[in-house]
């Protein structure tokens, strides 16, 4: 009796295990890819929407219109299509030879590198560039550079440089003739339709002596010379007695359209000395970020006008950086002043007063647009790396030329320029350059748009 218990016990118990197992293996099983339930929101019970922007946040919508053409010149006609480029290149194998040209003497210890340089408005050329390092010793440096476009257009530049430790000793000699300088008048006011060209021949010889200390602190001494002689230009010739015209200066002199540049007759041969001094808080640093101050003067004796001529050249400009990252993306802001003075009777030549055109204190206006006893240029710049030895630039600033001390200097006669480029820092005497600018008209005259100015090749960095 016993044992049918012990029987029956154990057949309830099996019984009830199967039936809760096939209970079990008949339910669904979990999905591994179902999501979890969204996590519920909290009701917006009061209707009072989110936090309340500030009225800074409220008004970022008038930059952004502001700076929105900006944004599109650099994001779809320079970042996508150089970035795509640059993709293209990198897949193609270009970087060895881009990195070669760029660079230049930086690369190899010598060679020749042919070169075009077109800067529009002006004749273009092309030449060669020939460097040799560590020539017959170490420290030693030889470069030339010879242009041409034409028998009219003729240029050549000798340098040597010796590399002492912290100091430099470099002698160099230029000698060029040009058909298509221009002139436009001297004085804060010139206007654009004033337009006309002139021939020159120049000569420049100069021995500098560069001593650097304390990182980036500099101290240069130099004596040199220079001499120019001036004629009439037929580099609008084709266009004459059309109304675009752009009449040589002794034309427009003789027909009184504008007085006789100062010099422009009898030229100068001109022995000079001059100084420069350099302070820079960044020391040794590698930062970017901190503040340059650069002071110069030069004296010149001209002895084709002597005894009573001369003049004197002096000035200083001051520099804020600010390095926003680690990739050398910089911010800086420099204000720069030049003065001439005549040491004489006779007036200063016109090609050698204040001239912030061309150059990289006004890059919008062309070589020659401004001539004046005195200078000041306020200019912002943004520099950043873009691939290899090739770096990007945007930069916008005030300035113009003014009387002797700054005589009628005021806001209303300060011109805009403003400029993006493209640039090399591999080699320091020879650049690798594509640029876009534009420069108005002064702020009395309504700062109409007057000058475009498009250069595209390597220029000389002697």
């Amino acid at each position: 009796m016993r044992l049918a218990r012990i029987r029956s016990g154990a057949t309830l118990v099996a019984a009830l295990l199967c039936a809760g197992t096939t209970a079990h293996a008949t339910d669904p099983a979990p999905k591994k890819d179902e999501a979890p339930p969204a996590k519920r929101q909290k009701p917006n019970y009061d209707g009072r929407g989110g936090a309340p922007r500030s009225p800074g946040q409220k008004s970022l919508w008038v930059p952004r219109v502001l700076l929105f053409p900006a944004y599109v010149v650099s994001e779809y006609v320079v970042r996508r299509p150089l970035g795509a480029l640059i993709t293209h290149a990198e897949k193609s194998g270009w970087p060895a030879a881009v990195s070669d040209f760029l660079a230049l003497d930086q690369v190899h210890p010598v060679g020749i590198v042919p070169f075009m340089l077109i800067d529009f408005g002006f004749e273009p050329s092309a030449g060669l560039y020939a460097y040799w390092d560590d020539a017959g010793f170490k420290g030693h440096q030889l470069r030339f550079r010879g242009s041409t476009w034409g028998p009219s257009w003729l240029s050549g530049t000798l340098t040597e440089r010796f590399l002492l430790g912290p100091q430099e000793i470099t002698l160099t000699a230029t000698a060029t003739r040009r058909p298509d300088y221009a002139f436009y008048g001297i004085g804060p006011d010139t206007r654009e339709s004033a337009l006309t060209r002139y021939q020159a021949d120049t000569v420049y010889a100069r021995a500098e002596s560069k001593l650097v200390f304390g990182g980036r602190h500099v101290l240069e001494g130099a004596f040199g010379y220079r001499g120019a002689r001036f004629g009439h230009s037929d580099y609008d010739a084709d266009d004459r007695g059309k109304p675009d015209y752009q009449p040589s200066v002794d034309e427009a002199v003789a027909l009184m359209q504008l007085p006789e540049p100062p010099g422009f007759r009898d030229g100068y041969r001109a022995p000079y000395g001059a100084a420069r001094l350099v302070l820079d808080s960044r020391g040794r640093t590698r930062t970017k970020s901190g503040v340059r101050v650069e002071l110069s003067g030069e004296e010149s004796v001209d002895l084709a006008n002597s005894p009573t001529s001369g003049w004197v050249r002096y000035g200083g400009t001051v520099l804020g950086f600010v390095d926003l990252s680690d990739g050398g993306r910089t911010l800086s802001l420099a204000l720069s002043t030049t003065l001439v003075d005549p040491l004489g009777d006779r007036p200063v030549p016109f090609t050698q007063l204040a001239a912030p055109g061309g150059g990289r204190s006004m890059p919008g206006l062309r070589s020659g647009r401004l001539y004046g006893r005195s200078a000041v240029v306020a200019m912002l710049r943004y520099s950043w790396p873009i691939w290899l030895a090739l770096k990007g630039s945007l930069q916008a600033g005030l300035g113009n030329v003014f009387g002797p001390h700054f005589e009628g200097i005021r806001p209303g006669r300060v011109r805009v320029s403003t400029a993006i480029g493209l640039e090399t820092n591999g080699s320091r005497d020879s650049v690798f350059q594509a640029l876009v600018g534009f420069g108005t008209e002064t702020v009395e005259s309504g700062a109409a748009l007057d000058t475009i100015r498009v250069a595209l090749g390597v220029r000389s960095a002697f």
